[in-house]
């Protein structure tokens, strides 16, 4: 037999329930019994290479011998929902299986980018003196790795021989076949580069969601003044940076960078001075504050 009152018990429950979906208890306080990040002491073990499984297990067995503490804190309702949320998860979450499928993933799954390898190329063919053995001795280093190799890392240890290596570089200085024979033969597959033109650099200059001009007009803002950008504007930047980079040096898109701060070089220096409160980038502006630059190839190479 049902206890007296069960039936409006729950309708209560229920009516309480839906008030705090509907956020009517956001700003009352409650005061909770949390679990502490951590109550041990944090200490760092320093350990040489192939150590980390050590550091790992000695500090689990230090995290048994201090249990966590309880600590009361007082936090307004979605807080506080947020905290109990926080903290169930983590109960409910198996840290070693998290580990084994992690592991997993990144022996079976892994992608490596080696970026700028070719600044550990040697610049002359069969040179060991200077920093080319250097060079040559990072190769040899990562050769074991590439190859397939059982690293000791402090999650565990994992295998390499399944992971996709991807190394790039621009190779202005040195040729991909400066780098030792054992390495080259572990990248097989080699693609070349176009260099960027000016329909990329109008795609940078305007696509990404942090682009240079939308940065330089948040920058404006801040000192009042309302910056914008003519589609030729943004054109004509893109051309002259292309062109600097065909007669100086090729870097690339990090040119914008330079010919958009020349561009409104004037503009940032008397900002806090201008009294109008708009003011718009033309393909004119631009030509107007670049034209003596990039017709001087000796300037353009240390402005630009």
């Amino acid at each position: 037999m049902p206890l007296v009152g069960t039936g409006h018990e729950a309708s209560t429950r229920e009516k309480i329930r839906q008030m705090l979906r509907d956020g009517k208890f956001d700003n009352r306080e409650l005061e909770l019994s949390l679990d502490e990040s951590t109550s041990m002491p944090m200490v760092e073990i320093m350990t040489t290479s192939g150590m980390e499984e050590m550091q790992s297990n000695l500090q689990d067995a230090f995290s048994k011998l201090f249990p966590r503490k309880k600590k009361k804190r007082r936090l307004k309702v979605p807080e506080a929902l947020e905290a109990l949320k926080q903290q169930e998860m983590e109960r409910m979450v198996d840290m070693d299986k998290v580990m084994k499928e992690a592991l997993r993933r990144t022996e079976q799954s892994g992608i490596v980018f080696l970026d700028e390898i070719d600044k550990i190329a040697s610049r002359q063919s069969g040179s060991s003196h200077g920093p080319d053995v250097s060079r040559e001795g990072v190769q040899r280093d990562l050769l074991p790795i590439v190859e397939g190799a059982t690293v000791s890392t402090k999650h565990g240890l994992v295998k390499t021989d399944h992971i996709l290596f991807i190394a790039s570089g621009a190779f202005h200085v040195s040729k991909p076949s400066d780098l030792i024979p054992e390495l080259q033969g572990r990248f097989p597959l080699r693609v070349e580069l176009h260099s960027l033109g000016k329909e990329e650099f109008v795609r940078i200059l305007t696509e990404p969601e942090n682009a240079l001009t939308k940065q330089y007009i948040a920058l404006m803002a801040t000192e009042g003044i309302d910056l914008s950008f003519d589609d030729d504007a943004i054109e004509a930047v893109a051309r002259i940076a292309v062109e600097v980079n065909e007669k100086t040096e090729e870097i690339g898109a990090r040119r914008l960078y330079t010919v958009i701060e020349r561009v409104l070089d004037d503009l940032s220096f008397d900002a806090s001075e201008r009294d109008d409160g708009a003011f718009k980038v033309t393909a004119e502006y631009v030509n107007e504050q670049l034209s003596t630059i990039v017709e001087d190839q000796d300037l353009s190479r240390f402005i630009l």
